[in-house]
């Protein structure tokens, strides 16, 4: 995916870029499986605002994506390549043998005319869905279930690869984009290749009307504020006040660890922490 650069006619103009899209094959969804994305602006039921820098933005039609791919020896035809606005990946229409249509994440070298097929005997090739019991060692995969049936959970955004390292005792252990190892059911099902749009984090926003365009409204430094807005506000000039980063919530900003211990850390053979050799 080439990215389209401006002639400099404006200051944003000068460091804006795009994708050029050239993959896409349809304009359009399918409206069968397209549904009302309502949107919150980050308020709750009663009207308070629960998550701040959310609002406005173009209205959006949901595409159902099937991340469970249970279809299967059901062979299907790539129909169309198309731009989801819900996620950074392009997504591809599947016509189904029987008549079904559904739309998956679409992988690098997955083009219109070819056939995708999931379940344990299908080929290990691009867009095929396998159990990772079937999959050799060393195939890069993305859209990777976590629970059996669930459906894909981890690897789905654009240029995103896992990579399958050996396999053990009823697991496999998946080397994540993150660098992460961990281990994963072998039953659960991953697909072969890795997801396209690879240069999506290559496009510059540029000003900030196109990041109104998407739903995201401006970020007001702390020490901007007043001292009853934030704990970082007020006080003559530029002036600290002497504390640490906080949120509104006086809630350090760095160094706070506020992720709680889970039950499942002994599935996580390498952090994906540089400095840390194994789970805490």
């Amino acid at each position: 995916m080439p990215i389209k650069t401006f002639k400099p006619y404006t200051p944003s103009r000068r460091t804006i870029t795009v994708a050029d899209f050239s993959e896409i094959t349809k304009t359009t969804p399918e409206k069968r499986l397209t549904k009302g994305l309502r949107k919150s602006g980050g308020r709750n039921n009663t009207g308070m605002i629960m998550v701040r820098h959310i609002g406005g933005g173009h209205k959006q039609a949901y595409r159902k994506i099937d991340f469970k791919r249970t279809k299967y020896g059901v062979p299907a035809k790539v129909v169309s390549i198309e731009y989801d606005p819900n996620r950074s990946a392009r997504i591809c229409l599947l016509n189904y043998a029987d008549g079904d249509k559904q739309y998956m994440i679409h992988p690098i070298g997955l083009k219109v005319g070819d056939t995708v097929m999931s379940g344990p005997k299908a080929d290990i090739k691009v867009g095929n869905c396998l159990p990772l019991k079937n999959i050799p060692e060393g195939t890069f995969i993305h859209a990777i279930e976590l629970k059996v049936g669930k459906g894909a959970q981890l690897a789905r955004s654009a240029g995103s690869q896992a990579q399958i390292m050996a396999k053990d005792g009823g697991y496999v252990h998946i080397k994540m984009p993150s660098g992460e190892i961990r281990l994963i059911p072998e039953n659960c099902c991953a697909t072969i290749g890795q997801v396209g749009n690879t240069e999506h984090n290559a496009v510059v926003i540029g000003n900030a009307g196109r990041n109104r365009h998407r739903g995201i409204k401006p970020t007001v430094r702390g020490n901007a504020m007043n001292a009853v807005d934030h704990p970082m506000g007020g006080g003559r000039g530029h002036s600290k006040g002497g504390n640490i980063p906080r949120s509104p919530w006086n809630q350090m900003s760095r160094g706070l660890k506020t992720r709680p211990a889970k039950t499942w850390d002994w599935m996580i053979i390498k952090d994906r922490r540089k400095n840390s050799s194994g789970a805490n």
